[in-house]
This record gives structure tokens, sequence and C-alpha cells, in this order.
């Protein structure tokens, strides 16, 4: 294992950490092994504190930013924009303020020189192997991201206006979402008149299923996951009842859970998550759809009959839309508007229910009262005389000698 040196040296000349407006100032430096990965929802489950993520994630998530902080990485290079401008998205804010390097060379060859699991440096900018620099870019501290944020607020509007026109341009292709024409299998999973969680793994979704755990407890909803969902909810000692998606972020040990499996398939039928079941030798339904998994996944629960659907992690608002960073989330619109109001966020559902107080604390409270009763009966030198009276009385009445 390689540990990742990080030290503090004023440099004599060369590139400067951002922010420093060319003054002489600490310029951090990391040597450790790159891990290249251009999804980086894959990259996190092969990242540790002892690499340096390259990555090629234009507009980095507030998901993707804490998928990244959590695996306890130092430095993360770049080569797209972490932050383009085009709305304020808040990945390279959570990064900078975990105190994670960040480097910014949109555009650097890095994926065609670079080989994952050769040792690199970084330093301010500066990517080099070998001692000698292969590639330059910008590193950007918190005052530089939090300017790059104002930015996108004053630009937000051209965002939007871009993600409606995309919307309507996509709604002729997948309106028949709306009108109801998607086939679906039949499914092991019985949802009528049950209430489904549908998990994604998306912003504060594991916060929200501990939240949530009470609900559980007492409702017992189906559990649905979309994709890595699935190893949310066994994270949370449950099991789902069906994973849906395309089987790319779910982990083996969720896979083999003994949730039923369904694949989303393109509507010409090709279904990417097809193959990994079938060398896993999963039996698995397909759905064709052109949806995102997570509206397939509110879909299936709403066809066949759920009373309610809870969704953990689900985009909700405008800023998680444009973080989906997808050409058009109308199937999202179309999906929530065919469903109506069956539809509830996990939020909402932990703000207005109010959990049981379960059978366990009943059952401990009926037998500390029992306990009681008996250790007053017996300690109690009163009670002796007049238990004897009462005794003596039920023989007379019944005619005993």
């Amino acid at each position: 294992m390689v540990v990742p040196r990080i030290t503090r040296r004023a440099p004599r000349s060369g590139p400067r950490s951002a922010g420093t407006n060319g003054r002489d100032a600490a310029v951090p430096s990391f040597t450790a092994t790159a891990r290249l990965g251009k999804r980086t929802k894959r990259l996190v489950k092969r990242l540790g504190p002892d690499d340096i993520a390259v990555i090629d994630h234009r507009d980095i998530d507030r998901v993707s930013a804490e998928d990244l902080a959590a695996t306890g990485v130092k430095c993360v290079v770049n080569v797209a924009a972490s932050s383009s401008g085009r709305y304020p998205n808040a990945g390279p804010l959570i990064l900078t303020e975990a105190g994670i390097h960040l480097v910014d060379i949109p555009g650097a060859p890095l994926f065609d020189t670079l080989k994952d699991g050769e040792q690199i440096t970084v330093r301010g900018g500066d990517v080099l192997r070998d001692g000698k620099r292969i590639a330059s870019g910008e590193a950007l501290d918190l005052e530089a991201v939090r300017l790059a944020q104002e930015r996108g607020k004053r630009q937000i509007g051209d965002a939007l206006e871009s993600f409606a026109a995309n919307t309507i341009e996509h709604m002729r292709e997948e309106r028949d979402l709306l009108v109801g024409r998607v086939d679906l299998p039949e499914f092991s999973t019985r949802f009528r008149d049950r209430p489904a969680l549908v998990v994604v793994r998306g912003v504060d979704h594991q916060k929200d299923l501990r939240t949530l755990r009470p609900y559980v407890r007492d409702m017992k909803p189906v559990l649905v996951a979309v994709d890595g969902g699935a190893d949310a909810i066994l994270e949370q000692g449950w099991k789902p009842d069906m994973i849906v998606g395309d089987m790319d972020s779910a982990t083996d040990t969720a896979l083999r859970c003994g949730a039923e499996l369904v694949v989303h398939a393109y509507p010409d039928g090709r279904a990417p998550g097809r193959e990994r079941l079938d060398k896993l030798g999963l039996p698995y339904k397909v759905v064709p759809a052109p949806a995102t998994s997570e509206d397939v996944a509110m879909i299936i629960a709403a066809e066949r009959g759920a009373a309610l659907i809870v969704a953990v992690g689900s985009h909700f608002n405008l800023m998680e839309f444009l973080d989906k960073n997808r050409k058009g989330m109308s199937s999202t619109f179309l999906t929530r508007l065919r469903i109506g109001e069956i539809l509830v966020d996990a939020k909402g559902v932990s703000r207005l229910y109010r959990p049981s107080a379960g059978k366990g604390p009943i059952v401990v409270l009926t037998l500390a009262a029992l306990a009681t009763l008996i250790v007053v009966l017996v300690t109690s030198p009163s009670l002796g005389p007049l238990l004897d009276l009462l005794w003596l009385k039920m023989k007379i009445v019944l005619g005993l000698d």
C-alpha cells in the first residue's frame, strides 16, 4: 500500500496554488497511486485514502462529491470542468470544504497517458510522473469554488431555459409514460394495497433511511431498490424485495440477496444489465422503457397497485434535476404526472409520520407493572389478613369445608 505523502513548501518558481495571487505560499503536494475512472460512481468503489482520483466529470454533482469524500481520498484531478458555471453545482464546494485538493485540467489526455495504478505526484495544479510534468491546470481553493458558484447562480436562467427546451424535445419520445403504454411482465413481488419504499442512491439517501426506520418497522413497505440503492437498504439491516436498474452500481452481494431483479432496458430492447446477471447466473425480468431506472421503479409500484410510494434519494427540485445532467428530465416529470398523489418524498414522511411505541416497550412496561404488583403483595404485612378473609368468604360462598 502506498501512503500519500503530503508536504507543504514554499516554491521558488513554477505553478502556484489558486488564490495566492502570485504571492509566495505553501503549495500542497501529493504523491500516491493514480486511480482512473470516467464514471465517478464506479471509481469510488475501488478508491481509498492512499489514492489520487483522476476523473472526467463535468459539473461534479453533490452525490458524487459526497461519495468521493467518503472514500477518504485527499486529492482529485478532473480532466473536465468541475464547475462549468452553467448552474451552481454543489460538488466542488463539498470537496474543498472536506479538505480535498481539487485540480481542474479540462481536456488533458491523462486517460491516455496514465495507467491505473501508476504512482504520480500532484503539486499545486501540476501532475508529475517520474518527476516530469505531464499536465498542468488550476488548483481550486475554497474561494475560487465559491466564486464559481456565484457565477452559476447568475447563469441559472439560461440553464433553466435549456432544461425546458430539452424536456419538451424528449417528451415526444417519452409520451408513452404518461398514457400508460409501458409493457410490464408479471412480478412475484406483491404491491397491491401496500406502501412501497423506492430507494435511489441520491441526495441524503442514507440519512433518510435512518430516519425512516420506525416507518419501515410499523408499515412494512415493499422495499424497491434502484441499482446502488440495494446496498443502502442492506446496510440498514433490511433486504430489498426488488432491485430495478441497469445493475451497474449494485454490488454482487446485493444482487445475490434474493431480491427480484428487474433489468431496465432501452426501448429497442438493448439491456446493459443483462450481461452481468447472466454471468452471475441470476434470474431476472426485463422492462423496456425510455425513462430512467428510478422512474421505472416507481411505475412498477404504481401499476401493480401500491397504496403509497415513498421516494428516498429521488430528484425533487431544480438543482437535483440539473445535477442529474441528463438531456431532458422529461421522464421524471411524466412519471410524477402519471403517479399523482400517491408519490411522496421521504423527508415529508419523516416529518408527518408519528411512529408507534412498538411491541417491545409495551411488553417491558407490562412485565414491570406485574413484577411491582407481586412484590407489593408479598412484602406488605397488611395484605396477608385481608387475603385470608377473602379466601374464607370464598369458601363459605362455594360451600367448601
